[in-house]
């Protein structure tokens, strides 16, 4: 068919289609809060038409809510063109492509089972990411510094309604993220106190991540981001608390170091850093941080001579431990010598 090969332009600049399989039935409805299932392959445009990324070699096809703030805006625009089972090419050149390097580095780690937006719970947002000057994949950190043309192939899957579909906290607006954390904040603290502390962390980072989302298109160290960023201190440090409890003391310290450093004045931050480094057998680091805790709060008095205690009778046991087994490394053998 001839219209399987036409190139068509969408009425956007920096755009153009080529409806590679035809699609079936009448354009389906993309109001705002529609679902659309759909795999997707990104090539570069040079001759070897170089493959990004391909959803199929992962196996398993994206997922986005029209009208939700997704990152690569342009996305929205192309899916809105096609028709169920449709699969067509997209050039789309760099006005529409400059973001593409921060999805493609959230998608992959969704595939390698990392958490995508892990570095926004220890992180005061966006700009942080770019301090560090890559993205963890060379090819992305290329397209991040150079950003070039790119070929999206999509395939249409599946849309669904706003009532059709089960809304997860990503694919809400920000009135309805910012009114689900305070219902997640306290189903979190509610297993808390059952002793249920993987689960709480679930809710507790399901609600910063609601929060960092919203955060993202504050003016950093304006009133609302400073609002939102405070809320989501209560909840990260909640999140340590759970941490402690499941020995993950590394993580509680990289953590509350997070917030330390953005906002020195975060006394629960310290206390919590200060009990993580007993465990650890930080001496020197958990002294410091539970003397910065009296400067900040000297109604903390009684808490923190209780754990010093512990850490010095810690701390006496561990060097007497040291000391039999050094001792024991260093003796020679009964009835020996060398042989």
């Amino acid at each position: 068919m001839a219209d399987m090969e036409e190139t068509l332009m969408l009425g956007v600049e920096g755009l153009k289609k080529t409806i590679l399989h035809g699609g079936m039935g009448d354009m389906p409805r993309f109001i705002t809060g529609t679902k659309v299932t759909f795999h997707f392959r990104t090539q570069l445009c040079d001759d070897e038409r170089t493959v990004i990324d391909d959803s199929k070699v992962v196996g398993t096809p994206m997922e986005v809510v029209i009208g939700n703030m997704f990152k690569l805006e342009i996305w929205e625009t192309l899916l809105c063109s096609m028709r169920i089972n449709e699969v067509a090419e997209f050039w789309c050149d760099t006005t529409h492509t400059g973001l593409y390097p921060l999805v493609s580095k959230s998608m992959r780690r969704i595939a390698e089972g990392k958490d995508a937006v892990e570095w926004q719970i220890h992180t005061c947002g966006m700009a942080n990411m770019f301090a560090y000057h890559t993205l963890g994949y060379p090819d992305l950190d290329e397209l991040m510094k150079e950003p070039k043309p790119l070929f999206f192939i999509l395939e249409l899957i599946k849309v669904q309604q706003p009532n059709e579909y089960n809304r997860e906290s990503w694919a809400l607006n920000d009135q309805e993220r910012l009114n689900k954390v305070p219902m997640l904040h306290g189903q979190g603290n509610k297993l808390f106190k059952q002793g249920l502390f993987e689960e709480a962390t679930e809710k507790y980072k399901e609600a910063i991540v609601c929060l960092k989302n919203i955060q993202s298109k504050e003016k950093a160290w304006e009133a609302p981001w400073l609002k939102l960023e405070k809320m989501g201190h209560t909840l990260t440090l909640n999140y340590c608390q759970c941490l402690l409890r499941m020995a993950e003391y590394y993580e509680v310290i990289e953590h509350t170091s997070d917030i330390i450093n953005q906002h020195p004045g975060v006394m629960k931050a310290y206390y919590l850093r200060a009990k993580a480094h007993i465990e650890v057998w930080n001496e020197a680091e958990a002294r410091q941080d539970y003397s910065r805790v009296l400067d900040l709060d000297p109604g903390m008095k009684k808490l923190v001579k209780r754990d010093l205690a512990i850490l010095t009778t810690r701390m006496e046991e561990k060097n007497q431990e040291d000391k039999t087994t050094y001792k024991g490394m260093f003796e020679p053998a009964r009835g020996g010598g060398l042989p």
